[in-house]
């Protein structure tokens, strides 16, 4: 029938019984199969990271300020990486920047959730927090 047609014979799912097949043009089919390939690429997720830089010594002012901004961040969908970083001897003020990050992780508990404790790498001290899903 696909010859008297002019068209291709093509087995869609052969794992059935008994297979299934389709009269199609291949081109075309091989056509519409990437283009649903792209459109759900394009429909995917794209996870987008947000820093936020504070120093050891972060002032309280500067701390609300940069509060505010990670909890617009987790309001759009981002995550927000905050991160203490330790220039020179600030190296030895590691608690007081593992207590800054607990306690910025404790106030935006709202909005999202904790997806990394702080953590050292370097001279960074890094949290991760994701956005809560909203239903």
């Amino acid at each position: 029938m696909a010859e008297e047609m002019g068209l291709d014979l093509v087995e869609i799912a052969a794992q059935v019984d008994p297979p299934v097949c389709k009269i199609v043009d291949y081109s075309k089919f091989l056509y519409e199969q990437k283009k649903k390939a792209k459109e759900m690429k394009a429909k995917a997720a794209k996870i987008v990271i947000k820093d936020i830089r504070f120093g050891p010594h972060t002032d309280e002012h500067d701390y609300n300020f940069k509060k505010n901004h990670a909890i617009k961040f987790l309001q759009e969908g981002c995550k927000v990486k905050a991160y203490v970083f330790f220039r020179g001897r600030e190296i030895v003020f590691k608690e007081q920047g593992e207590l800054l990050l607990l306690k910025f992780a404790s106030e935006l508990e709202a909005y999202g959730k904790v997806e990394q404790l702080p953590a050292m790498e370097g001279k960074k001290m890094n949290l991760l927090i994701g956005p809560k899903k909203v239903k």
